[in-house]
Formats: C-alpha cells, structure tokens, sequence
C-alpha cells in the first residue's frame, strides 16, 4: 500500500467549516483510538463542539470519518510496510513487516479493529484491506520461497495471528504495552522452516477467512 491511497481527496472549505472538520477528526482520532470502531458518534461531536448533524454533514457514515480518522496510521503503516518490502533478506523483512504492523496496530484501538475485521460494499476499506492482504502474501510467500518460512503457512495465519494479537494489546495495554513482541517473537520461531511439524488442521479457505472478518464487523 502506497500512501498515495490514503490521501484525502476533498476540495478547499470556508475556514470556519475546516475548523468544524478539524475539530471533528481530532475528536474521531482520540475516540476510535480510545474504544474501537464502535466508539460513539455522539460522544465525538460533543467532544468536538458540534453538533451531530454537523458530523453527518462532513462524514456522511462511520465507516468516511472512521478513514478519515486511520489516516495518520494508515500513512505511518505504510512508511514501515514500505521499508520493510525493501530489506534484501527474506526473513528479516517478513519479521519487519509483521512487526511495524503489530506496532501500529498497538498503538490504536481503531486500527486495531480495523484490521480484524472487512467491511463489505465499501470500495476504500476493501482496496486497503486487498492491499494489505496483497503485501503479507508477497513479505511470506518470499520468505517461504527462499526456504526460511515453513511453507504451510498462510495468509488466514497471519490473519489468525492479528486477531490474537488485538486481544493480548487490549489485555496488557495500561500494563504491559510492549508485551505484544515477546508473543510475536515467539510466534515468530514456531514459523521458521526448520521447525516444521505437520498440523493436523487445515487453513481457513479465503472464503472462511473472509466471511470470518465480515462476521466480527456485524457482531461488533
């Protein structure tokens, strides 16, 4: 993912209309940071001064203020995908791409939801989920190319590897909040290629993991 693809791409405002925008998304950042995706859009545009159907004039759905508000992490995500899609070693850039994206997502409940979950008949949310998608195949299919991962391994592992890691970060965040790396490591061995065993359980199919994400988006 390029950061071309979260750039806004709205015209100019008067100036007291961005300072309502402005108010809004800081607001939206500190709210979805703080409780996830469900966070109240109420609680938002009270926060921000306005009232609701200010917000709705400006993000017509959760889903526009909700990207809106990722924006900042989605553009620092794809910083640290980038450089990690640059390393020469296989290995290393497997363990630097999964490691910038348990960082950030670590750091904001909303992102954090966000990358658990699909949210289907929206056009961005499924392009940026498509991409990301895209890289871990690319970062893992490398490294199991040049023998280091073990080669059952697949994308709905990373994905199965995600959704444990939301739960240890909402577990250990005002404790522990860098616990999060000691399990990826640990993980992280159990995937090297000379540590294979055979596993008595198939991968999810796409379709499964899919439908799996969609389901934690409308139970949320």
């Amino acid at each position: 993912m390029s950061t071309s693809d979260v750039e806004p791409t709205r015209g100019p405002w008067r100036r007291d209309a961005q300072d309502r925008h402005d108010r809004l998304l800081a607001a939206a950042r500190r709210e979805f940071a703080a409780r996830g995706v469900e966070a109240s859009l109420e609680g938002i545009a009270r926060d921000a001064g306005v009232a609701i159907g200010t917000l709705y004039r400006h993000f017509p759905t959760r889903l526009d203020l909700l990207l809106a508000a990722l924006e900042p992490r989605l553009r620092e995500f794809a910083d640290g995908s980038k450089k990690a899609l640059e390393i020469d070693d296989p290995w290393d850039g497997f363990v630097s791409y999964l490691e910038n994206l348990f960082r950030v997502q670590a750091g904001d409940r909303g992102f954090n939801d966000f990358l658990s979950r699909r949210f289907p008949g929206n056009a961005d949310t499924e392009r940026i989920h498509d991409q990301m998608c895209q890289q871990i195949e690319d970062v893992l299919t490398r490294a199991q190319d040049a023998g280091q991962v073990r080669p059952d391994i697949t994308l709905a592992d990373i994905v199965n590897l995600i959704w444990s890691n939301g739960r240890m970060i909402d577990a250990t965040t005002a404790t522990a909040p860098t616990a999060w790396r000691r399990s990826l490591y640990l993980i992280l061995d159990a995937y090297r290629a000379e540590r294979a065993h055979p596993i008595p359980e198939p991968p999810m199919t796409e379709k499964q993991l899919y439908d799996a994400m969609v389901h934690l988006s409308t139970t949320a």
